[in-house]
């Protein structure tokens, strides 16, 4: 992925209003991201935990998405798979969920998957991040093949948000 600025950013945002997207919280480390190993930048607000963001290159343009994830009390830590990657944690995944773009989201309408809790799923993929023993099932894929997937399930849950095809560009 290429690196991308705050302002590119935040006009990346097609799930909520311009006023939304200059409040919410960018990333202050940018410059320092290790762009070369994301496929999607991904990140949740620090002043609001269930809040996270998106971005990505959709049709060779960057398209963003806010994001909610509903806490679980600890009781309910089990293991769940990252629809994006198909890592495995244990409390280390989280539902998604997504406003649709459009006057979908005026009707309150949304959708949701379930993906890493720390948005880091290109560092899983690419063995830079571990999410611990029996996180990453066997898999007689390539590397090349393990990102085009988790680009192809970026792009379809990109999709349903926006009710328009996308293609993304791998970031590799």
């Amino acid at each position: 992925m290429e690196p991308l600025t705050e302002q590119e950013i935040r006009a990346a945002f097609v799930n909520c209003t311009k006023g939304e997207a200059k409040r919410l919280s960018v990333p202050r480390d940018l410059a320092d991201r290790q762009w070369d190993d994301l496929d999607f930048l991904g990140w949740r607000d620090p002043q609001a935990p269930d809040r996270a963001y998106l971005v990505t290159v959709v049709d060779d343009r960057p398209r963003a998405v806010a994001l909610r994830s509903p806490g679980t009390a600890p009781s309910q830590r089990r293991r769940g798979m990252c629809s994006m990657c198909l890592t495995s944690h244990t409390g280390g995944v989280s539902l998604m969920v997504a406003p649709k773009a459009g006057k979908a989201r005026q009707q309150g309408h949304s959708v949701g998957t379930y993906i890493c809790g720390d948005l880091a799923c290109s560092l899983y993929v690419r063995g830079k991040k571990d999410a611990g023993v029996g996180s990453r099932p066997q898999e007689s894929l390539t590397l090349e093949e393990k990102i085009e997937r988790m680009v192809a399930n970026v792009a379809a849950f990109m999709a349903k948000v926006t009710d328009v095809p996308t293609t993304l560009r791998s970031g590799s």
